[in-house]
């Protein structure tokens, strides 16, 4: 069989681009309700989507983002999605910062019970000082303590899953025994960072393990998915970034010896699809005649961490430190570095460029010129797929389900139809990996 592109839809608020909730007909006002994210997801399964995917913060979000400073809990809200699709994935996004890792593993696991296996979860190490402060913190740890305890965090999370196989249920009613306890074990993880007993007191997931996700993009993010992530989710601008990124976690991952084709590498997308390219651009040109200027400066003042509010706006962008120097979420900064470097582009022109994706790819056209760009990208060792950023909820997701999605499957490298049941399934993954700690 062909090899085939693997689609994820990132929803969020009404739309990623921060004018979206300001537009005409705008769904700004249904973001707090589940049967929204609902129709949402319905609505990707309908594309045949991998799975969907929400991201997360735990802190109040400034307006810049969508327009909108709250939403639902990830993995409450995914839960409620699976009672309304029955094949797409479902991938909350969890702080292994803030979280603790017994309570996580016994969540998603969960989550994979009642999905009955499109459960995912990406580990993130969190980015903003105000969510420490909602967690008895001043700030946050230092980026190489955060990457330190993610890595423990999911060796935790693995054990944890592992403890109590879906085996042990015997049902043995003539010897009255329902578990087979000798195949249940505590972990008695004792780390430096965390220290469980286990087992968990739930038995493992239908599709063996939760798939995990990542999305660092620095030194030790990219180590971290080279050793455990089996789909990442990645910000490239252009092609050669994309290329080189992809080339570098593979190579990382098979020195560890990871199964081939693992991890699954999908960039963010931000698609502006029109029935002709002019009718795209003119839709991207109104929404970003939208976008607030004090939001748009908030917004890359946090991206980059200094204060920009004395930048001329239709000037060059100043010089920006080396991704060395940054103190900051490095990950994005260098991506935005890139786009400065590359690009030369005046604050302004900065701001719509990261309206809608904040340094992730966009592309804008007509649905053959969409599929292009993603053909070319999937061919040519830039991606496995795409994590869907769409720019309004949910007029650029059905535009892209309607006009794209029969391009690409016309063109043999996107599924028609769904050939198995878990998340496992949708992305071609074998059995989970097998892991021995204790070495």
């Amino acid at each position: 069989m062909n090899r085939q592109m693997h689609l994820g839809a990132l929803l969020f608020s009404s739309g990623h681009h921060g004018a979206a909730w300001k537009r005409p007909g705008t769904t700004i006002d249904q973001v707090g309700q589940i049967e929204y994210f609902e129709k949402l997801g319905q609505l990707a399964e309908r594309g045949k989507f991998d799975t969907i995917f929400l991201a997360d913060g735990q802190s109040i979000m400034g307006g810049y983002y969508g327009g909108v400073s709250y939403f639902l809990e990830p993995i409450t809200c995914l839960t409620a999605i699976a009672a309304k699709t029955k094949h797409i994935g479902l991938v909350p996004t969890v702080s292994s910062t803030l979280y603790d890792p017994y309570n996580l593993a016994r969540l998603i696991c969960s989550l994979d019970h009642v999905s009955h296996g499109r459960a995912g979860v990406n580990i993130v190490t969190s980015m903003f000082d105000a969510e420490a402060q909602n967690h008895g913190m001043e700030k946050l740890p230092n980026h190489a303590d955060r990457y330190g305890r993610a890595d423990e965090f999911i060796q935790t999370m693995i054990e944890l899953w592992d403890s109590f196989p879906l085996e042990s249920i015997i049902d043995d009613f003539s010897n009255n025994a329902w578990l087979d306890r000798t195949m249940i074990h505590p972990i008695n993880h004792d780390g430096k960072y965390f220290k469980v007993r286990g087992p968990l007191n739930i038995p493992s997931s239908p599709q063996g393990r939760p798939v995990l996700m990542q999305s660092g993009l620095s030194e030790q993010g990219r180590n971290l998915g080279a050793k455990y992530a089996e789909a990442i989710y990645s910000v490239a601008w252009d092609l050669k970034e994309a290329q080189s990124y992809y080339q570098d976690m593979k190579n990382r991952a098979h020195q560890l010896s990871r199964n081939r084709g693992i991890p699954v590498i999908m960039p963010g997308l931000v698609p502006y699809v029109g029935s002709t390219h002019e009718e795209a651009v003119r839709k991207q040109r109104e929404l970003d005649e939208l976008l607030p200027l004090d939001e748009s400066v908030a917004q890359l003042g946090a991206f980059l961490n200094v204060d920009v509010t004395s930048w001329d706006l239709d000037a060059p962008v100043p010089e920006l430190p080396s991704v060395a120097e940054f103190a900051g979420p490095k990950g994005r900064f260098e991506v935005i570095k890139r786009i400065v470097d590359t690009e030369h582009p005046t604050v302004r022109q900065l701001f719509q460029r990261l309206a809608a994706g904040g340094g992730h790819a966009t592309v804008v056209g007509a649905p053959e010129e969409i599929a292009d760009m993603m053909q070319d990208w999937f061919e040519n060792g830039g991606a496995d797929g795409f994590n869907l950023m769409e720019p309004t909820y949910p007029e650029s997701l059905t535009d892209f389900v309607d006009q794209v999605v029969p391009v690409l499957q016309k063109r043999g490298i996107f599924r028609t139809e769904y050939s198995g049941t878990t998340l496992r399934d949708n992305f071609g993954l074998g059995a989970p990996q097998k892991y021995d700690f204790k070495e």
